[in-house]
């Protein structure tokens, strides 16, 4: 029911195009006000000589960047004071940006509007494939992973599977049963990172963070190696070929998830749906099969012990078993990404999610015990399963297809809630901004780009080998759980609202079960690959609390302090605390190499401003400064010209130290260097020229209070 809700979650945040624009907040707001109330400048539309606008347009043909005959509507007038952009305003300029511009449209689709965030949202049959490939389809390695430790103890261990099997589905309801109370509360968007940062403190949700971005990443890269050897078990001859096909299909998965939330959905409906339906039949027919024998349990082949069975090495087989549930936190991190009402769609889709999964897990592990199936090298046990199952007909070949199509598309999970991860860092200041960039799709682009390449590398460094991935997947995803579940628990005793006991115990058990196995996985398998995740998530952290404080210091740098009320308004002390217009006191410079034309055109713009205006020139040695000045003698000496002799024939250098020291005597004036630029329509000639107007903005750059613009003279030809 609607009251079920917790109303705490309405603090959160809706994913829009909006959020990489913040609002300003009270006191900068104020600030604004003060500051504008001091401005001295035009006021009105009339004060300019063009219309700012565009409203008075007319339609007749004319020759415009984009259209030499027909006229190209590039905006509409939405209001008197507003413009909306067409799509021909989007293409580039030049023919390769528009070449480049069709292709990422083939590839991705026409882009999006804003408005349209509100529609790609996705319905609870398309989300339940969409947010459950991985969580469903790690029942294809899950149990392998659990058996492939207890036989390392000889047969007679992998009778400890269904005891173990049974623990890991008690596990999978209590974590399950747990994340369905935290959805709604926090409706939009039930993250480990969210909810353990709001409950336990900003460190301990950037811990959970580092370990959902290393789950997610070990999530594409396990399960494309998973599909693989799914494949190559069917087809030994590709095995050679497993490496380059993986990166391929990373590369696929990311090709489709830029087309958008709901494109993406509709591509991996069906292979979920039919990886079920194909696993229930082949339950259904091996327990019908297991009947007739009286469910005799077939005595498995003789598997002589590697080491000797103890608690560590089962300790080892139950954490391997667990990750069978990475993914189970995918619902409750995209809650933003149902139809309404968002919280009550997504925590039905948890619920289906879990009760598949459990199903198939311990009909699995089951069936494979009453087989006598053993893990053994070049054939996964789903694929033995299926072979003994299915042992004529084309039934085991639609099980290995529907097994290797969905290992292959499981990682889409974490394509779908990644880049959402990002997004709320992002919206906290805890990595880059541009992660709060939507793409033309209305995708995360920046976020699922970073997500293919981190889990391309992964994939290649450990060779698509499974086995050698499986030890760092269950620490990071068991972190965030351990940490979520333990937010939600002081959630509940800090709200104490009806029934708050009884979702409290809910919570804690779900937070004391997670923080066991994160422990037995932290330390039987550390020194299998394990330590990486120990390492990497404490690095992790300290890089998320250095971007903040980049961050921090910038949004001071740039925070409006306006003065006080009853400041004079003269000229500040640095030229970069200018924030009126009378405040701001200008030099011109012109750096001046020849006269000619655009050099000419320099010159007039910059005292068309009516600015003191000093040109500069850089000369080789004395006899060149010489026929400079009486060539500048000849032109009229309408302004100043200071001549710089650079005996090692250096240009930019000079320049620069010389604008440097203008700076320092005079820190209240704004140095306005305007610099003449060729601009060339081909870029091959580009090669013939030494481009000394980017190096020169290049090395003022840093200068305090320099503000460098270019007079461009196009060459057509």
């Amino acid at each position: 029911m609607e009251s079920d809700r917790d109303d705490a979650g309405e603090t959160g945040t809706v994913v829009t195009p909006s959020a990489e624009f913040p609002p300003l907040g009270a006191e900068e707001r104020a600030a604004l006000g003060r500051l504008g109330a001091r401005w001295h400048g035009p006021r009105s539309a009339e004060d300019l000589p063009v219309d700012p606008t565009l409203g008075r347009r007319d339609h007749r043909p004319r020759p415009t960047r984009f259209g030499r005959f027909t006229p190209i509507d590039l905006f509409t007038v939405a209001q008197p004071d507003e413009l909306v952009a067409t799509g021909p305003a989007h293409l580039p300029g030049d023919r390769p940006g528009r070449a480049v511009t069709r292709l990422r449209r083939i590839l991705v689709g026409p882009p999006l509007a804003s408005s349209s965030v509100l529609y790609e949202r996705m319905r609870k049959l398309v989300a339940l494939p969409v947010l459950s490939s991985d969580l469903l389809s790690s029942v294809a390695y899950g149990p392998e992973a659990m058996l492939a430790v207890l036989v390392l103890a000889g047969g007679a261990a992998l009778g400890l599977a269904l005891p173990l099997a049974a623990l890991l589905a008690v596990l999978m309801v209590a974590v399950g049963l747990s994340y369905r109370q935290t959805i709604p509360a926090y409706p939009h968007g039930a993250g480990s990172y969210i909810v353990a940062g709001d409950n336990l403190g900003r460190t301990p949700g950037l811990a959970a963070a580092a370990g959902l971005m290393l789950d997610y990443v070990l999530t594409v890269s396990v399960s494309v190696a998973a599909g693989v050897h799914a494949v190559t078990s069917a087809l030994p001859g590709l095995t050679r070929w497993a490496v380059p096909f993986g990166v391929l299909v990373i590369a696929v998965l990311l090709a489709g998830n830029l087309r958008g939330v709901r494109t993406a959905g509709n591509i991996f409906v069906l292979p979920t749906y039919a990886f079920v339906m194909v696993v229930l039949a082949l339950l259904a027919v091996g327990y019908g099969k297991a009947a007739a024998r009286g469910f005799a349990p077939v005595p498995p082949p003789a598997v002589p012990a590697a080491e000797g069975l103890g608690l560590l090495l089962v300790l080892r087989a139950f954490s391997s078993g667990a990750v069978s549930m990475t993914g189970i936190e995918a619902v409750s991190n995209a809650v933003p990404a149902f139809r309404p009402t968002e919280w009550r769609n997504a925590r039905t889709t948890l619920g289906w999610m879990v009760a598949m999964l459990v199903t198939l897990f311990a009909g699995l592990v089951g069936l494979i015990h009453l087989d006598g199936l053993v893990p053994r090298a070049g054939e996964t046990v789903l694929s033995q399963l299926g072979r003994v199952t299915f042992p004529t007909g084309p039934w085991y070949a639609i099980l290995q297809a529907t097994t290797a199509l969905i290992l292959l598309l499981a990682a889409n999970t974490a394509f779908n809630d990644f880049p959402r991860l990002l997004f709320f860092m992002a919206r906290d200041g805890h990595v880059p901004r541009r992660f709060l960039h939507m793409g033309d799709r209305l995708a995360f682009s920046n976020g699922l780009v970073a997500l293919a390449l981190a889990a391309a590398v992964v994939f290649v460094a450990f060779g698509g080998h499974t086995e050698r991935l499986i030890p760092l997947y269950a620490v990071g995803v068991f972190l965030a759980f351990t940490l979520s579940q333990t937010g939600m628990v002081v959630h509940w005793r800090r709200r104490r609202g009806r029934g708050w006991r009884r979702r409290l115990g809910v919570n804690a058990a779900g937070a004391t079960l997670s923080g066991l196995v994160l422990l037995t996985a932290a330390v039987a398998k550390f020194t299998e690959g394990a330590w990486v995740v120990v390492v990497a998530v404490p690095l992790l952290v300290l890089l998320f609390r250095r971007i903040h404080r980049h961050y921090a210091t910038l949004h001071r740098a740039l925070a409006l302090h306006p003065p006080p009320p009853h400041a004079p308004p003269g000229p500040a002390g640095s030229a970069e605390g200018e924030e009126l217009p009378q405040q701001v006191r200008h030099l011109v410079v012109v750096p001046v190499a020849r006269l000619n034309r655009a050099s000419l055109r320099a010159l007039a713009y910059a005292a068309s401003l009516g600015r003191p205006t000093l040109a500069v020139h850089i000369a080789p040695e004395e006899a060149e400064a010489d026929r400079f000045r009486e060539q500048w003698r000849a032109w009229g000496d309408h302004l100043r010209l200071e001549t710089i002799v650079s005996p090692y024939r250096s240009v930019i250098g000079p320049l620069a130290h010389y604008l440097e020291a203008l700076h320092t005597g005079r820190p209240e004036l704004t140095l306005t260097v305007i610099v003449p630029e060729v601009v060339l329509r081909r870029r091959r000639h580009r090669l013939l020229h030494s481009r000394a107007e980017q190096r020169l903005r290049a090395a003022l750059r840093a200068l305090p209070g320099v503000v460098v613009t270019s007079v461009p003279v196009h060459v057509s030809q």
